[in-house]
């Protein structure tokens, strides 16, 4: 793995549902058929969230999770955007944005289709923000959801921010991932301070009972990691 890492490599593909999906070191998952571009699990203002109830975090959460999804944005250039889900950590989270992110997501939200899918976190967004609001939506094959359907086929979702764990030469490292078994794909959180859910633990049980892969994002490529190899925490 140490050797691979001299040569980066921005995205990944894989198949999904009969499709081509692009994975992206960012988190971001690319659907050239429809030149779409998928994020999940921003949770924009997490830090202000908390700070509300006293725990304080460096307030720079919404502003580096605009960074990633800028790159995102920018290195496909998509015609549509889909967020799914948990844009915002709760629903008073776009009142909170400052001026400067405000503006910043309003320049990466120019020109293009941009669909907010609503989450459990955000159940209902204001038109302040731009685009579509949606509680789930289709492209070709693929349902696009926040939060993955048991015994569903053909979906992207988010929800369960997955990380995947793996021991190599006796040094642990743990890293967001996409799962997928090539029909379903969950996928890592992009927000800065998401955090993430175990790919062993027994959430993603019933949503892969033949098994998955899991595709770790590293400092500077995808490494994609049997079932079988991951550890617990």
């Amino acid at each position: 793995m140490t050797a691979l890492l001299k040569n980066k490599q921005t995205t990944s593909e894989i198949g999904l549902s009969g499709r081509t999906a692009v994975l992206d070191l960012t988190g971001g998952l690319y659907l050239p058929e429809d030149d779409a571009l998928l994020v999940a699990d921003l949770h924009f203002e997490k830090g202000s969230s908390f700070a509300r109830r006293g725990m304080m975090l460096p307030p720079y959460d919404t502003r580096e999770t605009l960074n990633a999804l800028k790159e995102a944005v920018f290195r496909f250039d998509p015609r549509l955007v889909v967020a799914l889900g948990d844009s915002f950590h709760d629903v008073g989270g776009p009142e909170r944005l400052g001026d400067e992110e405000r503006a910043a997501l309003a320049e990466v939200q120019k020109g293009r289709d941009w669909v907010w899918v609503t989450g459990n976190h955000d159940h209902t967004l204001p038109a302040s923000i731009g685009g579509r609001v949606m509680s789930e939506m289709t492209l070709g094959p693929l349902t696009l959801r926040h939060e993955p359907a048991e015994g569903a086929a053909s979906e992207v979702a988010g929800h369960l921010h997955p990380v995947g764990k793996v021991v190599m030469r006796g040094r642990a490292t743990r890293r967001r991932c996409f799962l997928t078994d090539g029909s379903r794909c969950v996928m890592p959180a992009l927000g800065a301070y998401a955090g993430g859910l175990n790919a062993c633990d027994a959430a993603f049980r019933p949503l892969f009972p033949k098994g998955f892969t899991a595709h770790l994002i590293g400092t500077e490529r995808i490494f994609a990691i049997a079932k079988a190899m991951l550890c617990r925490d």
